[in-house]
């Protein structure tokens, strides 16, 4: 199986999988699984969030997912216990359709450590 092809059958079951859970079965989008990650990654599940909130959170999760391919690298929870992240290489230019199988990637990587998908 290409890697391509394992990648996209991996989008597909984690797509399902959150989708189930978290919208009633309706498709979520590559922003809405971002936004996920972020409220993950913050710990704080039951709040709601303003929109700039939402922006940060999206903030949170697109640097965690990218600090395993060295772009990113964790600095400290804030007294608020926001994670905080520094840059460490800044990301290539990509077109439209890199970014998102890169984000992709990252996430189905995110959801295979947390044995979610396999």
């Amino acid at each position: 199986m290409s890697r391509d092809t394992q990648l996209k059958e991996r989008w597909e079951q984690l797509v399902t999988i959150l989708s189930d859970q978290f919208s009633q079965g309706e498709d979520l989008d590559l922003d809405a699984i971002i936004y996920l990650i972020g409220v993950q990654e913050l710990g704080k599940v039951h709040n709601e969030y303003k929109k700039d909130e939402k922006l940060n959170l999206m903030h949170i999760a697109i640097c965690r997912l990218l600090e395993p391919y060295g772009f990113y690298e964790f600095e400290f929870f804030d007294e608020d216990g926001w994670p905080h992240y520094k840059v460490k290489e800044e990301l290539p230019p990509l077109k439209a359709g890199e970014q998102s199988v890169l984000m992709k990637e990252a996430i189905v990587n995110y959801f295979l450590e947390r044995e979610v998908i396999s």
